[in-house]
């Protein structure tokens, strides 16, 4: 049992990384389109 708690571990550690890189790229997107359209004034 333990070695299935620990590659559950593993593997929701790999899926949250996953997942705060895909925010970090939609908060940097953001961040461009709030630029691009401050440039457009």
């Amino acid at each position: 049992m333990k070695s299935k708690e620990a590659r559950r571990q593993k593997d929701l550690e790999g899926e949250n990384a996953r997942l705060k890189r895909l925010l970090a790229e939609a908060e940097l997107d953001k961040s461009m389109l709030k630029e691009a359209l401050r440039g457009n004034d």
